[in-house]
């Protein structure tokens, strides 16, 4: 299976192991590129936003989702929220769902009101860190 991974890159460590994890299982991984020289930590997320626009990384990651069957949503703890899904990976959960592709979320949903409703709605599979799930 075709998989891209969809995530904050602040867990570019994290989704470097799902990557090698999900190859070890047979499938292709696409990943979000990571740009160097950019601190995705940094409370000033101007550098990430320049980054984004300069060299279209949601464009660029939105096609990989096309040429995907599925996606993985690597949804860790993040700023004490259990489970986080940011506005980006939201944004890639509904093009994702919007294009017909399976949506994998590696943890359960985060107890975010304002998407628990719209994760429902798109019918993730929930793998609670079981990658053998992925299928």
């Amino acid at each position: 299976m075709k998989i891209t991974i969809c995530a904050s890159l602040k867990f570019h460590d994290e989704l470097l192991d799902l990557e090698r994890r999900l190859k070890d299982l047979g499938h292709v991984v696409y990943m979000p590129i990571k740009v160097d020289g950019v601190d995705y930590w940094a409370k000033d997320g101007s550098a990430r936003v320049a980054a984004k626009r300069g060299l279209g990384l949601i464009s660029k990651h939105m096609d990989k989702i096309k040429g995907s069957n599925a996606i993985l949503v690597a949804n860790y703890t993040k700023r004490n929220i259990k489970n986080y899904i940011g506005a980006n990976t939201f944004a890639e959960i509904i093009f994702a769902s919007y294009v017909n592709k399976k949506i994998f979320l590696l943890n359960p949903i985060p107890n975010q009101s304002y998407i628990v409703d719209e994760i429902q709605s798109v019918n993730p599979i929930l793998l609670n860190g079981d990658l053998a799930k992925v299928k």
